[in-house]
Formats: C-alpha cells, sequence, structure tokens
C-alpha cells in the first residue's frame, strides 16, 4: 500500500459525502441505512452543504490512485455548527476511511496533513466530536486532542494548535 495525499478539489465532493457516511456509520456492528437515503438526512445533509465556503479545507487520501479516505474542516457558527463546536473561530474536523483501509495508518496520514494545514491557515486550534467507543477516539488521543465536553452521546474534543 502507497498512500499519497492531496488537496482535495470540488470534483471530490461525492466522495466526502461517502467518507461522512463512513465517519457516521464506523461501527461494524450497527445497522447502517442506504447511503441515498440517510444522505437527505438534515443532520447529515448541513455538514457538506455549500462545500468551498471560506474556512473549507480538505485532504484525499489515495492508494495507487483510488480515493482510500478523507479528511476535513469547517467553520460554524453558534446559530449552524455541527456536534464538536466549541466556537466560531475553531473550524472542527472530520475523518472517515474507507473499511479496506482502516487501521493501515491512512486516519494518521490525514489527520497529520490537515493538522498541517490548519496550522499554516493560521488557525488557534481543530475540534472535533467522537463516541468514546469509536477506535479513532485513541488516533486523536495520541495526536493531542483531549476531551473538552460532551454532546449527546460523543466527546468533544479539541487539539491547540498554537503555544
Amino acid at each position: 500500500m502507497s498512500v499519497e495525499i492531496r488537496a482535495a478539489r470540488s470534483a471530490d465532493l461525492p466522495f466526502l459525502e461517502r467518507m461522512l457516511f463512513e465517519a457516521f456509520f464506523w461501527n461494524p456492528a450497527a445497522v447502517r441505512p442506504a447511503f441515498e437515503a440517510f444522505r437527505g438526512d438534515p443532520e447529515f445533509a448541513k455538514l457538506l452543504a455549500g462545500w468551498g465556503r471560506s474556512g473549507d479545507c480538505a485532504v484525499i487520501a489515495e492508494d495507487g490512485g483510488t480515493p482510500a479516505g478523507a479528511a476535513w474542516y469547517r467553520l460554524w457558527t453558534p446559530e449552524l455548527h455541527s456536534y464538536g463546536f466549541v466556537d466560531a473561530g475553531t473550524p472542527e474536523l472530520a475523518i472517515g476511511v474507507a473499511a479496506s483501509h482502516r487501521s493501515k495508518r491512512v486516519g494518521r496520514l490525514l489527520l497529520d496533513a490537515l493538522v498541517a494545514e490548519a496550522r499554516r491557515a493560521g488557525h488557534p486550534a481543530l475540534s472535533l466530536s467522537v463516541s468514546p467507543e469509536n477506535f479513532a477516539r485513541r488516533l486523536y488521543e495520541a495526536a493531542g486532542f483531549a476531551k473538552v465536553g460532551e454532546s449527546g452521546t460523543s466527546w468533544t474534543m479539541v487539539l491547540p494548535l498554537r503555544g
């Protein structure tokens, strides 16, 4: 496996949606709805709606030219946000990895690339939302994310990027 990370393009939006679906349904024991049915859910749809606005950033992992995963962040407002929101100046990160590429360091490569992009952009921190049972939580903790709160059944975690 030779994974390369590249900046996302506008043509990658359908793949970002697929990876968002993977992030939502990370647990292989959970019942998955059909992708097309879930795609219309308002909570799902808002997360990538209007992609390409100021503050949006995404990277794609490719294995031999085939997309294997994606990571992205967005800025939100107090009025419109996701579960990992902490404030309007902190982008919220999400990562999705195709099931065939999990546990092969793809998530780590994506996370490292996106953290580097956030630092270059001058963001003070990154936030995310993760189930405490999700195996990705250990990846986030190893990268320096720390729990700062809870929203429903998920933890909100933050990684300071300065100081």
